[in-house]
C-alpha cells in the first residue's frame, strides 16, 4: 500500500510541478505536513542534498524522501511516480507541437503559467528561508553570500563548498 501512496502523491506533485525542481517543493511541504513520512526540517536538508548533487533536483529529491519513507523501492517508486506525467506530457506535447505552435492561444497559456511557477519557486524559497534563517549569524551568513553572489561572480561550486565548510565551522 506505501508503495502504491507514494507513486500517487509523486505522480500529482509531477503533474503540476511545471518549471523544475524548486517547483516540487510546496507540494513537498504538503507531503510533510500530511503524512508523517519526513518532517519540514529534513525537508530542507533534503533540498541541500538535491540541490548539491548531480542530476535534476526534483528527481533527487523524490529518490530521497522515497527512500526515507520506504528503502529502496521506495526511492525507486517515488521516482517513478514524479517523471511519469512528464514523459506523458512530453509525449504529448511533442505530437501536437507542431500543429499549435504558432497558435496564440498556446502562446498566452504558456505566458500564463510563468507567473505561477515564479510564485511557487518564491513560496519554496520563503519557506526554506523560514526553517533555515534559526538565527542572527545564518541570517548574516545568508546576507553575505547574496552579495558575493550578486557582485563576485564565481562558480555554483564554490558557493556550494563556502557554505558547507561555514556550516561545518559555525556549526549552523
Amino acid at each position: 500500500m506505501i508503495y502504491f501512496l507514494l507513486f500517487y502523491e509523486f505522480f500529482k506533485i509531477g503533474l503540476f510541478a511545471i518549471g523544475g525542481g524548486l517547483v516540487t517543493v510546496p507540494f513537498l511541504f504538503d507531503l510533510a505536513d500530511e503524512y508523517s513520512w519526513y518532517s519540514a526540517k529534513e525537508l530542507t536538508d533534503m533540498i541541500a542534498i538535491s540541490e548539491s548533487t548531480p542530476g535534476p533536483i526534483g528527481v533527487n529529491m523524490a529518490t530521497f524522501a522515497g527512500f526515507s519513507v520506504a528503502g529502496v523501492w521506495g526511492g525507486i517508486i517515488a521516482t517513478l511516480g514524479l517523471v511519469t506525467p512528464s514523459l506523458i506530457v512530453i509525449i504529448i506535447i511533442a505530437r501536437l507541437m507542431d500543429k499549435y505552435s504558432c497558435n496564440m492561444r498556446v502562446h498566452n497559456i504558456l505566458a500564463g503559467i510563468r507567473p505561477a511557477v515564479l510564485a511557487l519557486i518564491l513560496f519554496a524559497g520563503i519557506e526554506i528561508a523560514k526553517i533555515s534563517i534559526t538565527n542572527l549569524l545564518s541570517g548574516l551568513v545568508l546576507a553575505i553570500l547574496v552579495v558575493l553572489i550578486r557582485f563576485w561572480k564565481k562558480s555554483p561550486i564554490f558557493y556550494l563548498c563556502v557554505s558547507a565548510i561555514l556550516g561545518i565551522v559555525l556549526k549552523l
